[in-house]
């Protein structure tokens, strides 16, 4: 099937099957004529990248469990570290948001919002304010 059809059954755009390709993350077969000839085999690895890149993963976070995917002699203690060490770093990543959240949050509702210069947010995006 040509890269439409790809595009269409895996819910992937044509340039992110063209860039999986370009990095090795899938290697369709040729036409004749040159043009890309996705297999069955190929919109399942599409659609596993797809589901992978949903959930977070890097694109070598990717490779990694596309390679695991494929070995069917795999651990699933392998897939479950890969797992886990995303799991980190999301959580990682909520507290850090968590906390920029309320550092701003402390700082709308110290900022009189009225007519006045004077702002605690300028101040603190200054380096001048002092957020507690």
């Amino acid at each position: 099937m040509n890269i439409g059809i790809a595009s269409e059954k895996s819910g992937l755009p044509s340039k992110t099957i063209r860039y999986y390709e370009d990095i090795g993350l899938l290697r369709p077969a040729r036409t004749g004529n040159g043009y890309r000839d996705y297999s069955t085999a190929d919109i399942h690895r599409l659609r596993f990248l797809q589901r992978s890149r949903s959930l977070g993963f890097s694109v070598d976070e990717c490779r990694q469990l596309l390679s695991l995917y494929q070995d069917k002699d795999r651990e699933s203690a392998d897939v479950k570290a890969i797992a886990k060490a995303k799991l980190v770093e999301i959580d990682r990543k909520i507290a850090e948001l968590a906390g920029l959240r309320h550092m701003l949050h402390h700082l709308v509702e110290h900022c009189q919002g009225d007519e006045r210069p004077d702002c605690p947010i300028i101040d603190e995006l200054a380096g001048e304010g002092m957020v507690q």
